[in-house]
């Protein structure tokens, strides 16, 4: 089986401009795929509706679909709860195991329920529910899907030797060899299935291609992350990600995008009504399905991250994002950062300008069919 430092070795390395290029600002009107995971919750459809409703802001080609699950999850918060109902953890070792799912499985057994009926969907099923609603954004934004939307991967990679062959790993080969209409930038905001396996499949189009993606902690920071759902349901092509060479803008989802955060009244006063998409991003607001999966109550004192939008942001507008030139670390198994030397660039955010964002978006929301 090859071994990741094999096959990033088959992949042509990009000479220091060409890199350097590839991350500068973004030309007017460029050629864009969304890559996302819609039905897992309620951000990517603020991010594509955002896109959709913005059409001299970008030249969006087309929207890939993307498996999600949060299966991984299901034996240990099985274990959590009984942990749980047993009277609580017994020793450090069960206390560790419980970890970040203790508030989940606690909440689960507060509220009656049994862990065994928390239903979780599995990556095929992810992929097409992911399908269906990005067709159901073009809708409510009166535009129209056909042509334009991918089916993706139904499974993750198994390893590299066998990328995943989709409707949405080829659409991303073709467009990405359209060398002479400019590099194409790939807004990720799921799982990187997708591209991974039309890396693998064609890595001749690393050139032309700039990935945008979303996910986990700062590359320096010090902890694991196993947390960031993006990067942890396919580990091994968020790995090929950083380790390929491939032009990359790095936005980390805690500390960072975290920011994002929107409460119900913003949503009343500056959502709801605002055409078919503002009333349908209420109404997944308050009927978020995240929030029957982790038992979560009280949500009118709640706020929500839309987590995705900041792709959307650094996209339309330089100050909406901060970012430094830094390079690559490589992504142990055990999903900690590691750094070495040598390692090519990345661009990676640290900080932006949430403020800014939602009007930039309520502004757009008000023009919507």
């Amino acid at each position: 089986m090859t071994t990741l430092t094999e096959i990033a070795a088959r992949f042509p390395k990009l000479d220091a401009d060409l890199m350097q290029s590839r991350l500068s600002r973004p030309g007017p009107n460029a050629r864009v795929i969304i890559d996302t995971d819609t039905a897992n919750e309620i951000d990517d459809q603020y991010a594509l509706a955002w896109a959709l409703l913005s059409p001299e802001r970008l030249n969006l080609i087309g929207v890939t679909a993307v498996p999600f699950s949060f299966a991984h999850h299901k034996e240990g918060l099985i274990k959590s709860s009984e942990i749980l109902r047993n009277g609580g953890p017994k020793d450090a070792a069960e206390e560790k195991f419980m970890g970040d799912l203790g508030g989940w499985a606690q909440r689960v057994v507060d509220t009656g329920r049994r862990a065994e009926d928390v239903k979780f969907v599995l990556p095929d099923e992810g992929a097409e529910l992911s399908y269906q609603e990005i067709v159901t954004i073009f809708d409510k934004c009166g535009v129209p899907s056909d042509g334009k939307v991918f089916r993706g991967s139904t499974q993750y990679l198994p390893d590299f030797d066998n990328p995943v062959s989709s409707p949405s790993a080829h659409f991303i080969i073709e467009q990405a060899r359209k060398r002479d209409e400019g590099p194409l930038y790939i807004l990720a905001m799921g799982a990187l299935t997708n591209i991974a396996s039309a890396l693998l499949m064609a890595p001749d189009i690393i050139d032309n291609i700039v990935v945008v993606w979303t996910a986990s902690f700062p590359s320096y920071a010090p902890f694991c992350n196993e947390p960031s759902l993006n990067l942890v349901q396919d580990r091994l092509s968020s790995q090929l990600l950083f380790e390929c060479g491939v032009p990359h803008v790095y936005l980390p989802g805690y500390h960072v995008g975290a920011q994002l955060k929107i409460s119900m009244p913003e949503m009343e006063k500056f959502v709801k009504g605002k055409g078919a998409i503002g009333d349908y991003l209420w109404h997944l607001y308050t009927h978020n399905p995240l929030h029957e999966m982790f038992a979560i109550t009280g949500q009118e004192t709640k706020t929500w991250v839309i987590w995705d939008i900041i792709n959307v942001a650094w996209l339309f507008d330089e100050g909406y994002v901060s970012t430094h030139m830094t390079t690559s670390p490589h992504l142990n198994d055990a999903l900690y950062w590691e750094q070495s030397p040598d390692r090519h660039a990345m661009l990676e955010a640290y900080d932006l300008t949430r403020d800014a964002i939602f009007e930039d978006f309520y502004k757009v929301l008000d023009r919507a069919p």
